[in-house]
């Protein structure tokens, strides 16, 4: 079996069996192809230090970038050491770079109440409001924003229900802005631009569902008129959502379950910035301090 069958039988177990997204799919071929192309040989048939002169010519790139390509290719070996096509996985002992904790950028509690502030005049200005007080009352990624049919929505209750990474369904609570806002676009002006009887719940002037990059630029176009210089995307109003909650007291573990985070560690970012909370009320209001 050469290269490009073993990637693309490991991508169809990725795919059918894991339920990885199509952009992890995509992501984790690439890497494997890359390291296809330098090694020249059969990959079943490399050795540790074959991968490792290859990292070695990887020394451009970031310790994250570096640090993911390590576990394709130990879970890659590990399919095929389970499939008993080798013996052992030659990436198993390669050691990750440490990684500098890079805190995620948010919104102050100010500048969101600014972003979420639009003059609705038309339906494209309904739909945006709906759109931003949605992430930021549900924190759900933008490829579950994408993808929300007006099924997944349930007014009665205030929850929204979301399919997220690895086909996970999670149901969310609503808060009552995002309601109104939701509520106000779906009822008052969805019904003018829904040219095709699409069941998508944020649809453009052509009638079909809109694109991740038409959020990005509505975000953009937003902070623009409201002066906030912080470059912001929805991923920020999904690290703004959990930061606000826990700052407000909510439980770590609470938000792990609405961000759809598998494990803890990948929630636990949200301390330090809780921690930076606490040291400055300390230093404001603590008489030794």
């Amino acid at each position: 079996m050469n290269n490009d069958n073993l990637i693309s039988k490991f991508i169809e177990y990725l795919t059918l069996e894991r339920n990885y997204s199509q952009n992890t799919v995509l992501a984790y071929k690439n890497d494997l192809n890359k390291l296809s192309k330098f090694i020249k040989k059969d990959l079943l048939s490399l050795k540790t230090n074959d991968i490792k002169v290859y990292l070695k010519k990887q020394n451009h790139l970031s310790s994250k970038t570096i640090s993911h390509k390590i576990s394709v290719f130990k879970s890659f070996y590990n399919f095929y050491l389970r499939s008993e096509k080798i013996s052992s996985n030659p990436a198993l002992d390669l050691i990750r770079p440490k990684q500098e904790v890079k805190l995620p950028e948010y919104l102050t509690e100010e500048e969101a109440s600014a972003l979420l502030d639009i003059n609705i005049i038309t339906p494209y200005d309904a739909r945006n409001k709906a759109i931003l007080e949605l992430l930021y009352s549900s924190g759900i990624r933008i490829s579950e924003l994408v993808n929300l049919e007006t099924s997944n929505l349930d007014f009665d209750n205030c929850l929204i229900r979301v399919m997220g990474k690895g086909m996970k369904e999670r149901i969310i609570p609503l808060g009552d802005y995002a309601v109104d806002a939701l509520t106000n676009y779906i009822e008052n002006y969805r019904p003018t631009i829904n040219k095709k009887n699409t069941s998508y719940i944020f649809i453009n002037n052509l009638g079909t569902k809109i694109s991740r990059q038409f959020i990005f630029k509505v975000i953009k176009l937003e902070c623009q008129k409201k002066g906030i210089r912080k470059n912001v995307s929805p991923h920020t109003l999904r690290h703004t959502f959990a930061t606000h909650l826990l700052k407000n007291g909510a439980d770590l573990r609470i938000i792990q379950e609405l961000l759809g985070h598998e494990n803890l560690s990948t929630t636990q970012i949200y301390t330090h910035l809780s921690n930076d909370k606490l040291r400055e009320d300390y230093d404001n209001f603590h008489p030794r301090s």
